[in-house]
């Protein structure tokens, strides 16, 4: 694989500048995603590694987002953590980056271009936990509906193929449809509500982290909790709720703290360090971080992981620098 170094930087460097480029302004999930990088820049400060982040957020535009790539390299910027809108689009201004020796790593959504990490969950596999969960907890037989994301974003598609892999292996589960939520619950409440009427044989919802919460609420509405099994999410409110009413379910968890994650790989490659050969990712690009399933029977650990927490705080996981340094550098 023909990735960038480390930059404008040098191993005697302690100081950097890092641009984050936050694609999509529509969710709590993405607020908790900046504010745990903000928190793992300020640990780096505890360790004499100064990081300062230039954050630029807006909805789903790939134009306006490269065009805030390419102002975080006339910056001047050490580095560009970037949650992206496409696969694909980047590729031009990623090489631009690193013609001006800027480091680029993507988190959240994997990106074709081999000028940039990819250091994150593993999309497919996310959906392929969540897809087996229902699958078994229907006993391989029923028919099922999924309400999935924004068309085209690199995440979601990678989710389709990954519930796509484990539904064909069970040959008694039929997919009745496959709609779209956009990750918004509300939408997702919506649509839901529709799939119900229309398919009244529905068994089982596989639905999108951020979506569930309104999936349930359909579900509820039409009388239909005892006999539709349903997807999860890993909001502490969302988990709490599932708790007191007993629900069966299960959850694949997409950790806010990738971006922190990514972060601290950056920051590691910047002062000076090797990474290791990418060792997955359908574009040789990707260092995956765990996938983790909440279920019922390790639910009351992950509430205990938020005890005290806000009810809109998802479940994270963040990759510390000792971590990192262990799991993907020579």
């Amino acid at each position: 694989m023909a990735v960038l170094g480390g930059g404008r930087a040098h191993a005697a460097d302690q100081s950097f500048k890092i641009g984050i480029s936050n694609g999509w302004v529509g969710s709590e999930w993405r607020t908790q995603m900046i504010s745990e990088t903000q928190a793992a820049a300020e640990a780096w400060s505890k360790q004499g590694v100064a990081v300062e982040l230039v954050v630029q957020s807006h909805d789903a535009d790939v134009q306006t987002q490269i065009g805030d790539i390419r102002n975080f390299i006339n910056l001047g910027v050490n580095a560009v953590l970037v949650n992206p809108n496409s696969p694909t689009a980047f590729d031009q201004i990623f090489a631009e980056a690193k013609e001006a020796g800027v480091l680029v790593v993507a988190t959240d959504g994997e990106v074709s271009s081999t000028d940039a990490y990819y250091v994150g969950i593993d999309q497919k596999e996310w959906a392929a936990k969540s897809a087996r969960w229902l699958a078994e907890a229907l006993k391989g037989k029923g028919n099922i509906v999924t309400v999935n994301g924004i068309a085209g974003h690199p995440a979601n598609q990678a989710r389709i193929a990954g519930y796509k892999s484990v539904f064909k292996e069970y040959p008694d589960i039929k997919i009745l449809n496959e709609a779209s939520g956009e990750w918004d619950q509300v939408k997702a409440q919506q649509v839901i509500q529709t799939l119900l009427s229309t398919y009244p044989n529905i068994n089982g919802i596989w639905v999108q982290d951020g979506m569930a919460e309104g999936g349930r609420k359909a579900v509820d509405a039409a009388g239909r909790s005892a006999d539709v099994l349903i997807t999860a999410e890993v909001r502490a409110g969302f988990l709490r709720e599932w708790k007191k009413a007993g629900w069966t379910s299960g959850a694949s968890v997409n950790p806010p703290g990738c971006m922190a994650s990514a972060l601290n790989f950056a920051v590691e490659v910047l002062r000076g360090a090797k990474p290791k050969a990418a060792p997955a990712g359908q574009y040789g690009n990707a260092y995956y971080i765990e996938v983790p399933l909440i279920d019922n029977s390790n639910l009351d650990q992950a509430l205990a992981s938020l005890d005290g927490k806000p009810d809109y705080t998802y479940a994270t996981e963040i990759v510390s620098p000792d971590k990192i340094r262990e799991k993907f550098f020579a």
